[in-house]
């Protein structure tokens, strides 16, 4: 078995004009987890790139063609100051897995993190998903035990 060579990738904050190949990937990630992808161009575009945004989103370029991305959520605990981010989403197209995109793109949200002046990242994934998990541990997260019941009312 051969070892699939690192790539050379461009890591960069997204732009309007990456929506295109943005929405296919965050399609696959939804259909992945079981959910329905209801998002347009539309409002991929107030989230991501209206003043202020919703969102961050980091992108991973391969010869000028995005292969991946990381969805960045804010986050806050206002009993310490301390700014945040969540990592919501981390998807990179199935033919460039196992190269180095994934650890680059955590290099990146990390980095993007930091100029918005957060104290922590967080990230989340199935329990099933054990590579994820072990990628998280190697680049030195902790794992967090549920505090309690997480409640949702649709408004």
């Amino acid at each position: 078995m051969t070892t699939l060579e690192c790539l050379q990738i461009n890591i960069r904050d997204a732009n309007r004009g990456d929506i295109p190949a943005l929405l296919p990937m965050i399609r696959a990630l939804a259909q992945h987890h079981g959910d329905d992808a209801t998002v347009s161009a539309q409002s991929l575009a107030r989230d991501a790139f209206e003043d202020p945004p919703w969102i961050y989103i980091v992108v991973a370029e391969f010869e000028e063609r995005i292969v991946g991305y990381a969805a960045l959520c804010p986050l806050m605990q206002l009993q310490t100051s301390s700014r945040g981010i969540d990592m919501h989403h981390l998807f990179i197209e199935e033919e460039h897995r196992g190269r180095g995109v994934g650890k680059q793109l955590i290099d990146g949200a990390i980095s993007k993190a930091r100029d918005l002046n957060c104290s922590y990242m967080m990230v989340g994934t199935s329990r099933r998903n054990t590579t994820a998990q072990a990628v998280y541990l190697s680049y030195g997260f902790k794992k967090r035990p549920q505090s309690g019941a997480k409640f949702r009312i649709d408004i």
